[in-house]
C-alpha cells in the first residue's frame, strides 16, 4: 500500500475501526438474504433465544407506553430495577448485594465498555480465553487495551484456571482477566472450587477480574456459581438477553466494587445517559417470570439431549457436552479443514446456519463449528433431518 493510499484509508476511518467482523452476525445476514429469496433456513448460528420475552415483561412495557412519558432514568438505572436485581442475588445465590453496587446497562455490551474504561488504562493487558466470545477482543482493542489470549482445549474442558492465568502473568504482567461461565462457545461451567481459585489467584497477583455471567440460569446439571461468592472486589457482567429472552431489549447490569460506583456512574452519564427506560420497566417484571422461563429452559434441555444423541449419528461426534448456555462446539475435522467454507455450503445447500469456529479462535477455529440449540424443538429436529440428507 502506497503512502497516499494509506493516508486516504486513514481519512475514511480510524485505525481502531479496523476490527474483525463478528462472523455469527455475518452468517445471520447471509441466512436472511437466502430467506428473502424464498429459501427456508434453520437458524443455529446466533446465540439468541427463539422465544419472546416473558408475558409479564411485555405487559409491563405496554402499560408504560400508555402512561407517563418515557424519559431518561438515573445513569445507574431505575431504583426499582436495581433493588429487584439485588433481591435476585439473594434468591438465586443466597448473597447480599446492595443495590448501590448495581449499574443497569444497555445490554452486556455497554457493561463491558464501562467496566474496561473504569478498570484499565490504554496499553493494559487483559487476558481472555481462546476460544471465546469474539467482541471481547474487539472491544478491548478498540479501547487501546491489549487482549492476551490464553489457549484452552478439550483437555481442560475449554476452561481457564488459576494456573494458566498465573503462567500468562509471569510471561508479561496482566492488569485484568475476563472470565465467562457458562462459556461461549463451549457451554463449559467453571466449577465452584476452580472459580474460587481463579478469584484468589487474581487477588494475590493484583489482577482485576471481570466475570461474565450472562448465561447464568441456563445450566443442565449443577448451577453456575457467581464470582461474587468469593469477594466484593470482582466485577460481574450480566444481561437479560439469554435466560430472560430479551436480546433486542438491550438491557443488562454490572455489579461493581463500592469504589467503582461513582466512576461507573460518571462514565455512564457521559457515554449512554441511561439504559432504555422501557426496557428497564420490562426487565423489572421479567425477574418475577421464573415459571415461564424455566419452561423455556426445559426446551433447551430437550434440544441439548437430542443433539447429544443425533449429532454423532450424522458424523459430528467430537464435542464435549455443554454444561450450560445453549451451544455445542463441535470438532469437524472429519468433514473439513475449512469450517467457514463448510458453513457456507451447509447454509446454501442444506438451509442450516451455524457459526464457524474462526469467530471464537482465529488459530484453530477452522476445525470447529458452533451449533446453537436455542430454538424451537421442531426446528432443531428439522435441522438434523436436513443435515442427515445433505451429508449422505
Amino acid at each position: 500500500m502506497s503512502h497516499i493510499e494509506d493516508r486516504a484509508r486513514r481519512l475514511l476511518h480510524a485505525q481502531r475501526a479496523d476490527v474483525a467482523p463478528f462472523l455469527a452476525m455475518d452468517v445471520a445476514s447471509a441466512a436472511q438474504r437466502l430467506e428473502a429469496s424464498g429459501r427456508s433456513v434453520i437458524h443455529m448460528e446466533i446465540g439468541e433465544p427463539g422465544f419472546a420475552a416473558p408475558r409479564a415483561a411485555r405487559e409491563a412495557a405496554i402499560g408504560a407506553l400508555q402512561g407517563t412519558p418515557i424519559g431518561y432514568t438515573h445513569a445507574l438505572g431505575m431504583p426499582a430495577l436495581r433493588a429487584r436485581i439485588s433481591k435476585h442475588y439473594t434468591d438465586a445465590y443466597g448473597l447480599s448485594v446492595p443495590a448501590e453496587r448495581i449499574a443497569v446497562t444497555t445490554g452486556s455490551s455497554s457493561g463491558f465498555v464501562l467496566a474496561f474504561l473504569a478498570l484499565f488504562d490504554v496499553g493494559d493487558r487483559v487476558a481472555i480465553s481462546s476460544p471465546g466470545y469474539p467482541p471481547y477482543k474487539t472491544i478491548l482493542g478498540a479501547l487501546g487495551l491489549i487482549p492476551v489470549e490464553i489457549e484452552t482445549g478439550p483437555d481442560s474442558r475449554w476452561a481457564l484456571d488459576g494456573e494458566a492465568i498465573e503462567k500468562a502473568h509471569r510471561e508479561a504482567p496482566l492488569s485484568g482477566v475476563l472470565l465467562m461461565s457458562p462459556a461461549n462457545p463451549s457451554g463449559t461451567i467453571v466449577g465452584r472450587e476452580a472459580l474460587e481459585d481463579i478469584v484468589a489467584t487474581c487477588r494475590r497477583l493484583g489482577i482485576r477480574l471481570i466475570s461474565d455471567e450472562i448465561y447464568h440460569g441456563l445450566s443442565y446439571g449443577e448451577p453456575a456459581e457467581t464470582a461474587l461468592r468469593f469477594g466484593d472486589d470482582v466485577v460481574v457482567v450480566n444481561s437479560f438477553s439469554k435466560y430472560w429472552c430479551m436480546t433486542g431489549w438491550r438491557i443488562g447490569w454490572l455489579v461493581v466494587p463500592e469504589a467503582l460506583e461513582r466512576p461507573i456512574e460518571r462514565l455512564g452519564q457521559n457515554l449512554f445517559i441511561s439504559a432504555p427506560t422501557l426496557s428497564q420497566i420490562a426487565a423489572t417484571a421479567a425477574l418475577d417470570a421464573t415459571e415461564e422461563l424455566e419452561a423455556i429452559k426445559a426446551i433447551y434441555a430437550r434440544n441439548r439431549s437430542f443433539l447429544l444423541t443425533e449429532l454423532p449419528k450424522i458424523g459430528f461426534d467430537k464435542f464435549l457436552p455443554a454444561d450450560g448456555a445453549f451451544y455445542i462446539y463441535a470438532d469437524v475435522t472429519r468433514q473439513t479443514n475449512d469450517s467457514p467454507a463448510f458453513a457456507r455450503a451447509m447454509l446454501e445447500e442444506a438451509g442450516v446456519a451455524a457459526t464457524p469456529g474462526n469467530d471464537f479462535d482465529r488459530a484453530r477455529g477452522h476445525r470447529f463449528l458452533r451449533f446453537s440449540f436455542a430454538g424451537a424443538e421442531a426446528d432443531i429436529g428439522e435441522a438434523i433431518g436436513r443435515l442427515r440428507d445433505w451429508m449422505k
